[in-house]
């Protein structure tokens, strides 16, 4: 078969650009061209295609995980190029153990408050100035919505002297080097409070239990105040705290005798005792806290 003066017809290639289809130009023997053996070299070129760019994907995708791997190996070997930044994990030994020494402190802790009644008990310690108007201050007392009027006020070495009845020797028998009076008043009844001072709180507690009923101080009047108490049935009251035993001794100034009805009688009695003891607890209270300050 003849294909003219250029020699054999070229292949074509659908997919070359320079290459030619097999045209004839004309007559009665030219050919068409095979349509399906066409179509199926298109498609195997396809599938040739396919698969390269499938396997050029796992290839790239393991070279990817190998550089990876590469950099871990080497981070963990700690091997690191001089000069480069570093990317390196710390070793164990270089990070802070959470086990490892805690720093010490030595223990502080506040002094223990100072105890006010460590002032009032004892002598040596009990040093503030002391006199009848220290401990019962003012012109007047109010406890509450009573107002109580001042009165007189002595204050005796001699203890026994400012005393009745079986008290004398409760005081002179335990030591009582000082006994402070003063009086109350409050329309007709009237109160003196004695308070007697020891060296120690166990001689002022002794004291207090041996005293009985009988065992009264002697009222306190003049500057206003009648006389009372003096031959009438009175009220008292005997207690103690720290080296302080303190008395009351309640009655009418009008000198009738008091019974368990006279209630004014008792209330007042009550609240100059009450006060008493507010003022000998404020003494030590005073004292501790200059202490402390110092």
């Amino acid at each position: 078969m003849s294909y003219g003066q250029g020699g054999p017809p070229s292949q074509w290639d659908p997919w070359k650009p320079q290459s030619q289809q097999p045209w004839s130009s004309g007559g009665g023997n030219s050919q068409s061209p095979d349509w399906a053996a066409l179509a199926e070299a298109s498609e195997t070129r396809h599938k040739r295609r396919r698969l390269l760019f499938i396997g050029g994907g796992a290839i790239a995708t393991v070279a990817i995980g190998t550089a990876v791997a590469v950099a871990v190996v080497s981070a963990n070997g700690g091997n690191q190029a001089a000069g480069g930044p570093s990317s390196q994990v710390p070793a164990t030994a270089d990070l802070p153990s959470p086990t490892g020494a805690v720093p010490s402190f030595a223990p502080t802790s506040a002094p223990p408050p100072l105890d006010p009644k460590d002032f009032i008990s004892n002598v040596k310690k009990d040093r503030a100035p002391l006199a009848p108007d220290v401990l019962f201050p003012g012109t007047q007392l109010t406890m509450g919505e009573t107002v109580y009027k001042k009165g007189p006020t002595a204050d005796t070495r001699d203890c026994a002297s400012a005393a009745k009845a079986t008290l004398p020797k409760v005081l002179t028998d335990n030591g009582c080097s000082r006994l402070l009076r003063v009086t109350y008043t409050k329309d007709d009844v009237a109160v003196t409070v004695g308070v007697a001072v020891f060296d120690t709180e166990a001689q002022a507690a002794k004291a207090k239990q041996q005293a009985d009923t009988r065992s009264i101080i002697k009222s306190l009047a003049g500057g206003g105040v009648k006389e009372f108490c003096d031959g009438a049935v009175c009220r008292s009251t005997t207690n103690s705290y720290g080296r302080y035993a303190y008395f009351t001794l309640s009655g009418f100034t009008s000198a009738k005798d008091v019974t368990e009805q006279d209630k004014a009688v008792f209330s007042t009695g009550d609240d100059l005792a009450e006060f008493t003891f507010r003022q000998i607890r404020r003494r030590g209270e005073a004292q501790a806290s200059a202490a402390a300050n110092e």
